[in-house]
């Protein structure tokens, strides 16, 4: 197996003599640690690093508050300044104290995972005051050559996808902050410590590195794998598995025939998929202490696997099944009042009117697919591995 080390392995190979006497802040969380599995906090300290600031994007410093919860600024020996709530960018108070500001933070490849967008808000604000903006990459746990869904449509910009990239976009991190900085002129002083041994065609489990669940709903590989099109449930009336132990996995609720959904599915001939009918009581969430059910997906060949596609032919099966109890989740979402959360996390509601007007939505994968394409062209300049 390859032996990846992360963008902090190799800023901590040497000592810190870039950082210098400056004064760091740190955007980390409960996975910023290094190949042995210790927290970049201690670590830099250990450094002596002169850390004056920290900064935690959603769920908090720790990953213990659940999705869409506002986060408290926390107290430790360092300020800990939230980034997740009414206050979603550093503000010139917070940034006072700070010359370099460290981006530590575990994606996990889909376009709604808020990590990305409290990066480029907080090289923003890094940019504005000329403060020095340092990412530290990781893996793309779900690889970097695969894109998946379409582009989001600024007109449906929102905290879970400020800039038209593909709902599973294969970047890193580390360049995702180039394309911004670069290719849509943030224009921060930005630098990029770079993993090494890292291939594109790369799952987590390939990089030898220990995966650390970077929010409370991402327990393993398997949910990041689903979750391109899992998060997707959130926009609708069914439960997205949240308070199982398998979230983004098993999806439905109480009105659901977990074989009738199955043999509707069948049809769709989905590649790369095992359904497998089942029940599920929330412990939380959607349906708490309710015998929901639906499904959990078993995927069976990633190559194939269409991870956007699959959970959205979930919602149409159940749509077409149950008409009247089907619903799309209301606003607000993610900070927006007025679009439905179906349409902000798809970046369009062409997906949506597809459905309503009784089509499939396979119909739509060679648009996506052809958007996807001219996207992976547009990226390659801004890719910083092979």
């Amino acid at each position: 197996m390859a032996r990846v080390q992360t963008g902090l392995d190799v800023l901590l190979e040497k000592p810190l003599r870039s950082l210098g006497d400056a004064r760091v802040g740190v955007l980390c969380h409960q996975a910023s640690v290094d190949s042995t599995l210790r927290h970049i906090v201690p670590l830099l300290s250990a450094h002596r690093v002169r850390m004056t600031a920290l900064f935690a994007p959603e769920h908090g410093f720790w990953g213990t508050a659940q999705d869409q919860v506002p986060i408290p600024s926390e107290k430790t020996h360092v300020p800990v300044h939230s980034l997740y709530g009414d206050q979603r960018a550093p503000s010139a108070e917070m940034l006072s104290e700070v010359d370099v500001l460290l981006c530590d933070l575990q994606d996990v490849g889909s376009r709604y995972y808020t990590f990305v967008w409290t990066m480029a808000l907080a090289m923003q604000a890094c940019a504005k005051l000329g403060k020095k903006f340092i990412v530290l990459d990781r893996p793309n746990p779900i690889n970097g050559q695969t894109l998946e869904g379409p582009v989001l449509d600024p007109h449906f910009a929102s905290f879970v996808g400020l800039y038209p990239v593909p709902v599973r976009h294969g970047f890193t991190i580390g360049e995702m902050a180039v394309w911004m900085n670069e290719g849509l002129g943030i224009a921060a002083d930005l630098d990029v410590v770079r993993m090494r041994g890292w291939r594109r065609s790369m799952y987590f489990e390939e990089t030898g590195l220990p995966w650390v669940l970077p929010s409370p709903n991402m327990p393993t590989l398997e949910t990041a794998v689903v979750y391109p099109g899992g998060c997707l449930i959130e926009g609708t009336n069914l439960s997205e598995g949240r308070g199982t132990t398998h979230p983004f996995e098993m999806m439905g609720a109480p009105f659901i025939d977990p074989d009738a959904l199955i043999q509707r599915l069948e049809r769709s001939k989905l590649p790369g998929v095992v359904f497998r009918a089942c029940r599920f009581e929330p412990t939380f969430h959607k349906f708490k202490g309710e015998s929901c059910g639906g499904l959990q997906i078993h995927v069976t060949n990633r190559k194939t696997f269409k991870s956007f596609l699959t959970p959205l032919a979930v919602i149409q099966a159940v749509r077409e099944l149950y008409p009247s109890a089907f619903a799309w989740r209301d606003p607000p979402y993610e900070y927006e009042a007025e679009k439905l959360p179906f349409d902000i996390l798809c970046g369009t509601d062409r997906i949506r009117r597809t459905m309503e007007a009784g089509k499939p939505v396979q119909s739509l994968e060679k648009e996506w697919q052809k958007d996807c394409s001219t996207f992976a062209r547009e990226r390659r300049p801004f890719l910083l591995y092979n």
